[in-house]
C-alpha cells in the first residue's frame, strides 16, 4: 500500500513537471510565432514604402497587392488593403529593423497598430511601446492609457520622496505616482462624499489597480490602526511588490489643505510601527485630492520625515475625437474583425 502511494505521489510530481514544460514551450512557441509575424508585416510594409518612395507608385498598388496575396495565400487573412496600409505605416513609424526586432516584435500586431494609429510623436510612441512590453497590458488597457495620456501624468505628483528616501528608492517611488489619477470608470454625484469615492474605487478595484499601475497589491479599506487606545482608519492600504513597502492612500473630495500632510505623516508612522516588517522599506503615502496648489503642497511637505506624494484625481480626462472624425478611424473591434484569423495571431 505504501509503495503504491509513493508511486502515485512520484507520478503526480512527474505529471506536474511535464505539464509545466509543455505550457512553457507553448508560450515560447506563441511568442516566436508572433515575433515572426510582426517582422513579416514590417518587411512587407517596408517593401511597399520603398517602392512608393523610389518608384513613385501610388496607393492603388496596395489594393492590387492585397488581392494578389490573398489569391496566392488563401488561408491567410492578414492581407486586406487596410492591414497592408497598417504595415506601411508601421514600417514608416519604425524604420530601424533592430528596434522592431527588440521592442515592437514583443507585442502582438494589434498592439502595434494601436500605437502607430493613435500616436504620431515618435518619442511618445516609444514610451507606450516599451511600457506595454514591460507591463503586459491588454489592448484595451493600452487604449485607456493612451486616451488618458499616461505619458504626461506618470511621475508628475509633487512629493518629498527625494529628501525622505534614498536613491534608487526615491526615483522608483516617484515613478509609481501620477498626476492626475483618472477614475473615468466612476460616476459620482455632485454631493458625493469621500466615503462614496472610496466605495466606488473598491467596487471597481480592478480598474483602480490598473490606474494605480503594476505592482500594487490591495490590502484593505478603512484599515484600523489603534494608537494609545484610540482607533484610526486608513482609507486604502496597498503593498507595492517592487518597492517592497506599504502604500497608504488617503482620499479627499476637496482641495489640498496643509493639515492633510500632518495627518498622513501620522498614518505612515503608525503603519511603520504596527505593520511594517523588518525587511520592508519605509511606508509611502499618496494623498488624492480634487485639486491642489503645488506651492502649498511644497511648503506642507517641506521638513516632514515621511515620504508623501500629493496628486489630483479626476473622474473624466479622456480626450474624445470630434464627431466628424470619430467614425473615420477604425476601432479595435473593427480591426479584430477584419484581421481575425491572420496567421500566428493568438487572442490574449
Amino acid at each position: 500500500m505504501g509503495d503504491d502511494l509513493a508511486w502515485q505521489s512520484d507520478y503526480a510530481a512527474l505529471l506536474d513537471e511535464v505539464e509545466a514544460r509543455v505550457h512553457a514551450a507553448q508560450v515560447r512557441a506563441a511568442a516566436s510565432v508572433n515575433r515572426e509575424l510582426v517582422l513579416l508585416y514590417w518587411r512587407i510594409g517596408r517593401d511597399i514604402l520603398d517602392r512608393q518612395t523610389s518608384l513613385g507608385w501610388g496607393a492603388k498598388v496596395v489594393d492590387r497587392l492585397g488581392s494578389d496575396l490573398r489569391r496566392v495565400f488563401p488561408d491567410m487573412k492578414g492581407f486586406s488593403p487596410r492591414n497592408l496600409k497598417y504595415m506601411r505605416a508601421f514600417a514608416e513609424a519604425w524604420p530601424d529593423e533592430e528596434f522592431v526586432q527588440q521592442a515592437a516584435a514583443q507585442l502582438p500586431w494589434f498592439h502595434n497598430v494601436v500605437v502607430v494609429e493613435r500616436i504620431k510623436d515618435p518619442t511618445v510612441r516609444r514610451f507606450y511601446l516599451e511600457a506595454c512590453a514591460e507591463h503586459g497590458w491588454s489592448r484595451n488597457v493600452l487604449v485607456v492609457q493612451i486616451e488618458t495620456r499616461l505619458h504626461e501624468r506618470q511621475g508628475r505628483s509633487p512629493s518629498n520622496f527625494a529628501s525622505t528616501l534614498p536613491p534608487p528608492q526615491s526615483e522608483l517611488a516617484q515613478q509609481i505616482t501620477k498626476d492626475p489619477y483618472v477614475f473615468d470608470f466612476l460616476t459620482l454625484a455632485a454631493d458625493a462624499r469621500e466615503r462614496d469615492l472610496e466605495r466606488g474605487l473598491v467596487t471597481h478595484l480592478r480598474d483602480f489597480l490598473i490606474e494605480l499601475g503594476v505592482g500594487f497589491s490591495f490590502v484593505g479599506s478603512q484599515v484600523r490602526l489603534e494608537v494609545a487606545g484610540e482607533d484610526f482608519h486608513v482609507d486604502l492600504l496597498f503593498y507595492h511588490l517592487r518597492l517592497r513597502c506599504f502604500v497608504v492612500v488617503e482620499l479627499k473630495m476637496g482641495n489640498f489643505q496643509p493639515e492633510y500632510a500632518g495627518k498622513m505623516n501620522f498614518y505612515l508612522s503608525a503603519v511603520d510601527a504596527q505593520l511594517k516588517h523588518a525587511t520592508d522599506q519605509p511606508t509611502i503615502g499618496i494623498l488624492l485630492c480634487k485639486d491642489k496648489k503645488d506651492l502649498v503642497v511644497e511648503y506642507a511637505l517641506r521638513g516632514l520625515a515621511k515620504p508623501i506624494g500629493v496628486a489630483n484625481w479626476e473622474t473624466r480626462l479622456v480626450e474624445r475625437l470630434p464627431d466628424e472624425l470619430s467614425g473615420s478611424l477604425p476601432t479595435v473591434e473593427e480591426m479584430e474583425t477584419e484581421l481575425r484569423g491572420a496567421s500566428g495571431e493568438a487572442e490574449e
